[in-house]
C-alpha cells in the first residue's frame, strides 16, 4: 500500500490530540482533588492501526512492513476498585448503626446523671438519711415532713425519667420515619439514583463515557449503606439494581424506586433506630426495668409502713411504677411504730435500714446496665471508624488524587504536546519545501 505524503501529518495530529485530552483530564483530576467522591481519571491509549507498505529486500524480491501512525485515544477509565467499595458500604453501614446507637445511649444517660448529686442515687441515700433522722426523733412534725418530702423528690425524678425515655423514643421514632418514611432520605437518595440510571443508560449506550455520573451514583450507595444494608447488581445498559436491607422487592431498578416498604432488618442507623424504639427494644427494656425498681422501692417501703395497720407510704400503677409513683401519705400519716406509741420508732428505723437493700441494688443494677452498654456502644464505634478509616485510605489510595502524581503528568504530557507539534511543524517544513520549491532549479 503506497503512503500518503501527509501520513506523517496525521501521525503527527493524533499525537497532539492524546496529549491535549490527556491534558484536559488532568486538569480535570486537579480541579476535583478535594471533590468528594470523586475517582481519579486517565485516557487509555493504544497505538493505532499501522500501515501495511511494500519495501524492496536483498534477493531482489519485496516484502511488507508495518509503519506505525501513531495513537489512538480508546477512552477515559476511573480507578476504581469494586471490593474497596464493597468493604467501605459493609463499615459504613456497621458505623452508621453503631453511632446511631451511641447518640440514643448518650441521651439516656444524660437523662440519669449519675453520678452525681442531683441523681436519683443521692435522693435515695436522702431518703434513707430522713427515715433514721425521723427514728432518732419521731415525735419531730419537721422530721416527719422531710421523709414526706424525700420521697416526694424520688417520685418526681422517676417521673421525669421516665419521660426522657419516653421523649427519647418519640425521637428515635420521628428520625426513623425522616429516613424512611415517604418523601425521607432514603426515597430521595433512590430516585436520584434511579435517574442516574437513566442518564448513565442513555449514555453507555451511546457509546460515552459518563464518569462523572457514575461517580455520583457510587456515592449515594455510599450514603445509603449508612442507612442500611445495600446490595447492588450490575446491568449490561450501565444500571444498576439497589437492594435495600431484606426488603422482597429492590429500593430501584432501572428508572424505578420501590419505596416505601416493610423493611424487618434494615441494619445500619435504621437498624439502630428501630432497636431503640421497638417493643422489648433498648428503651423499651430499660422502662421495664426502672418501673421494677419503683415498685420494689415503694413495695419494700410499704410493707413495712403498714405493718402497724397504717396506709401505705407510696402508691402506684402495676407495671407502670416510675410513671405513676406518689406519697400516699402526709406527714401526720406517716407511721413511726408498730404500736403506734408516740415516742415509738420500730417502723422508721427498719425502713432506714433499708438502704443498700433491695431497691438501691435495682437501681444501681440499672444504672451499671446504661453504662455498661453505653461503653459497649463506644467501643464497637470506635472500633468501627478505625476500620472504616483503613478502607477508606485503601480506596484513597485507589481512586484518590494526588497532586505531586498530577503535576508530574501535566509536565510529562505538556512535553508530549510540543513534540507532537515540533514534528508537525517539521513535517509541514518538509512538504512546503516539496510542494514549493521542487522543480525551480537554482533555488
Amino acid at each position: 500500500m503506497p503512503v500518503s505524503t501527509f501520513t506523517g501529518l496525521q501521525t503527527s495530529l493524533r499525537g497532539l490530540i492524546a496529549q491535549q485530552e490527556a491534558l484536559d483530564t488532568t486538569s480535570h483530576n486537579i480541579a476535583n482533588a478535594s471533590t468528594k467522591g470523586y475517582s481519579r481519571q486517565e485516557v487509555l491509549l493504544s497505538a493505532s492501526r499501522a500501515l501495511s507498505i511494500v519495501t524492496g529486500s536483498t534477493d531482489g524480491g519485496s516484502q511488507n512492513a508495518q509503519l506505525g501512525t501513531g495513537v489512538d485515544v480508546n477512552g477515559f477509565a476511573r480507578a476504581r476498585d469494586k471490593f474497596l467499595d464493597l468493604q467501605y458500604r459493609t463499615q459504613a453501614m456497621r458505623l452508621g448503626g453503631l453511632a446511631t446507637r451511641v447518640q440514643g445511649m448518650e441521651t439516656i444517660e444524660g437523662a440519669l446523671a449519675e453520678p452525681g448529686e442531683t441523681g436519683i442515687s443521692q435522693e435515695l441515700q436522702t431518703y434513707w438519711s430522713a427515715w433514721e433522722g425521723l427514728a432518732n426523733n419521731p415525735e419531730d412534725p419537721a422530721s416527719r415532713q422531710a421523709v414526706v418530702e424525700a420521697g416526694k423528690a424520688i417520685a418526681t425524678s422517676l417521673g421525669e425519667l421516665n419521660g426522657q425515655l419516653t421523649e427519647a423514643a418519640e425521637v428515635a421514632e420521628a428520625q426513623f420515619q425522616a429516613i424512611a418514611g415517604e418523601g425521607g432520605e432514603v426515597e430521595q437518595m433512590a430516585k436520584e439514583i434511579a435517574l442516574l440510571n437513566g442518564s448513565i443508560r442513555s449514555a453507555t449506550t451511546s457509546g460515552s463515557e459518563p464518569n462523572d455520573l457514575l461517580d455520583r451514583r457510587d456515592l449515594l450507595l455510599d450514603e445509603l449503606s449508612e442507612m442500611g444494608q445495600v446490595s447492588v447488581t450490575e446491568n449490561a445498559d450501565g444500571t444498576i439494581e439497589v437492594g435495600f436491607g431484606d426488603a422482597a422487592t429492590p429500593l430501584v431498578e432501572g428508572t424505578e424506586v420501590n419505596w416505601p416498604q416493610e423493611v424487618v432488618e434494615p441494619k445500619g442507623k435504621l437498624g439502630a433506630l428501630l432497636e431503640l424504639t421497638r417493643a422489648g427494644g433498648t428503651i423499651e427494656s430499660f422502662r421495664t426495668e426502672l418501673n421494677a425498681f419503683a415498685e420494689t422501692l415503694a413495695n419494700s417501703v410499704n410493707a413495712i409502713h403498714t405493718e402497724a395497720g397504717g396506709p401505705a407510704f407510696f402508691s402506684f400503677v402495676a407495671g407502670e411504677g416510675a410513671a405513676t409513683l406518689a406519697v400516699a401519705v402526709d406527714a401526720e400519716e406517716v407511721q413511726t411504730a408498730k404500736d403506734g406509741s408516740v415516742g415509738g420508732n420500730d417502723i422508721a428505723t427498719a425502713i432506714g435500714a433499708l438502704r443498700g437493700g433491695a431497691a438501691d441494688r435495682a437501681y444501681a443494677s440499672f444504672v451499671t446496665r446504661v453504662g455498661t452498654e453505653m461503653v459497649e456502644a463506644q467501643n464497637g464505634e470506635t472500633n468501627a471508624q478505625a476500620l472504616l478509616n483503613t478502607v477508606e485510605e485503601r480506596r484513597e489510595s485507589v481512586s484518590g488524587v494526588s497532586l505531586d502524581e498530577e503535576m508530574t503528568n501535566l509536565t510529562s504530557f505538556q512535553r508530549g504536546y510540543e513534540a507532537s507539534a515540533r514534528a508537525m511543524s517539521a513535517l509541514d517544513e518538509a512538504l512546503n519545501v516539496l510542494i514549493n520549491r521542487t522543480g525551480r532549479v537554482g533555488l
